[in-house]
């Protein structure tokens, strides 16, 4: 029986999500592809609006699970919209640990433990979305959020089975299978 995840990419100034069924095999079915933009003003104001916003999307929608994008280093040095991104980043976060499991997964971690090519690579390829979502239509800007949902979706379906597996694990489980899992699995 799917699930209802939600995948989150935040910003500075929006948070992008990416609301969909997730089975254990076969594409994951959009419900929903929103972004939503900060209100202007002060912004301690502003975050506690999208708290609101982010809690109530995911109580009201019975989300079981959420994987935000989590924060990455800056080769070209931290500037104000990168803290101000890791602080709407905890917001969000916040948000969604008082309504549904909530975890982080990093685009470095995906790019390792996703399949052979690097997750810019999966990004681009638009034959590679064509088979892996349904549903409501994705947007390109949106497909790093359903990322996030096809490379936990692997390494969950393990959990449930009761396999812990470590990164290495992981990698070559995808490796081997891809996002979905086998028939029967």
């Amino acid at each position: 029986m799917p699930e209802r995840w939600l995948g989150v990419v935040v910003a500075s100034d929006k948070v992008t999500v990416v609301d969909a069924e997730v089975s254990s095999s076969g594409p994951i079915v959009i419900q929903a592809d929103q972004s939503w933009p900060l209100q202007t003003g002060d912004r301690a104001v502003a975050y506690r609006v999208m708290h609101q916003q982010v809690a109530d999307y995911a109580r009201e929608n019975e989300i079981l699970r959420a994987i935000v994008k989590a924060s990455a280093v800056s080769l070209g040095g931290t500037r104000k919209a990168h803290l101000q991104a890791a602080e709407l980043r905890g917001v969000v976060m916040s948000a969604l640990a008082t309504v549904t499991a909530t975890e982080t997964i990093s685009k470095a971690h995906m790019s390792r433990t996703f399949g052979e090519r690097k997750v810019d690579e999966y990004i681009a390829d638009s034959t590679f979305w064509s088979k892996e979502v349904a549903g409501v239509n994705l947007r390109i800007g949106s497909r790093e959020a359903a990322m996030s949902l096809l490379a936990r979706r692997a390494v969950w379906a393990l959990v449930m089975r009761g396999i812990t597996p470590t990164e290495t694990e992981a990698q070559e489980y995808l490796r081997l299978f891809g996002p979905t899992l086998p028939e029967g699995f």
